[in-house]
């Protein structure tokens, strides 16, 4: 600061909203990739909740497909899974508060976070840490509250704590997932700022318990795309309809859940090489005009095999074709392919 310098903290350098390379050269970045400790999954006592609740604890270097994989070898999910998975860094999802296709059932970084640390400008520590979490959407509750432990340049001399206590709805827009031009979100320190007002360092999660039916739907449409479009309210409103949009509840039975979304358009079909699955339409140019992508999920198979036909019917209205995928090698080939 003495110097002049802006700093900039880089985690997987992935570029995606272009913060891996400094807009002056009057700058130090600080590479944290080196900060690659984590756990793996741990019940712990978060404030305010009365059961014990499935985290992972990880400094921002980690990869976050590392933390999917952790989640996933004690059989939970980590719900967040941007795009950028193997690249990107636990500290910019973070900065981001990176979503992905299970934000529509368990929400953003900051829906999904039990706590975080970070480095202020100041040189010292702050301790961001969610109180009654409600284990879902955060704009699901009336009033969002955290403690923010202030700490001495040696991370452990606790100099002062105070309340942030925020109405829940201020924190999404209606209708969106998230709003990404409020960078403020209410003061709360670190999230969505870019490593605007500090540095982050480590963060624990809370994940989630997959139910044991999972279905993986692939619907290819080859029509109008204003015909199909109106397909991604219908599915969602069907199966919302199903569960109320309610979150799994930590040790107890699952509604039929919608646990990802994916829309694909014909320009990222094209960009990515997509392997087209109807038979009737491979050769030529053979991709479709639009493609969705989604989890089904539940504990019963009957119940999933029942929202699966359905919309799959609803993807045959608009002139879709259907495809279904029930072991996790194909579930997993449709999210590659």
């Amino acid at each position: 600061i003495a110097l002049g310098l802006t700093i900039i903290p880089r985690g997987g350098g992935t570029g995606y909203t272009g913060g891996a390379v400094p807009l002056d050269w009057r700058s130090a970045v600080i590479n944290t990739e080196k900060l690659e400790a984590m756990t793996e999954v741990e019940l712990r006592r978060l404030p305010g909740v009365e059961a014990e609740v499935a985290t992972i604890w990880s400094e921002a270097g980690v990869v976050t497909q590392r933390v999917a994989d952790a989640a996933e070898r004690a059989g939970y999910v980590f719900a967040v899974d941007p795009t950028s998975a193997e690249a990107s860094c636990v500290g910019g999802n973070v900065a981001m508060n990176a979503g992905g296709k299970k934000a529509v059932l368990w929400g953003t970084a900051l829906d999904n976070l039990a706590s975080w640390r970070m480095v202020t400008p100041e040189a010292k520590w702050l301790e961001v840490v969610r109180l009654d979490h409600n284990l879902g959407k955060i704009h699901d509750v009336e009033v969002a509250r955290f403690e923010l432990r202030h700490y001495a340049a040696d991370g452990r001399t606790l100099e002062r704590t105070e309340r942030l206590d925020v109405p829940g709805r201020t924190f999404r827009r209606e209708g969106l997932g998230k709003d990404v031009t409020d960078k403020f979100l209410a003061g709360l320190p670190g999230i969505q700022k870019e490593g605007c007002d500090g540095l982050i360092t480590s963060a624990r999660w809370v994940v989630h318990r997959m139910p044991a039916q999972v279905r993986t739907v692939c619907l290819e449409f080859f029509g109008n795309p204003q015909d199909a479009v109106p397909s991604i309210v219908e599915i969602k409103d069907y199966l919302f309809s199903l569960s109320a949009g309610r979150p799994v509840a930590p040790g107890g039975p699952a509604p039929v859940l919608l646990a990802g979304l994916e829309h694909l358009d014909d320009r990222y079909l094209k960009a990515v090489g997509y392997a087209t699955k109807a038979k009737r339409h491979v050769g030529g140019n053979g991709l479709p005009k639009m493609v969705l992508i989604g989890d089904i999920v539940v504990d019963d198979a009957a119940a999933v095999a029942r929202a699966t036909s359905e919309v799959v019917r609803i993807a045959n209205s608009r002139g879709g074709e259907g495809f279904v995928a029930v072991s996790p090698d194909a579930r997993k080939k449709f999210w590659l392919d």
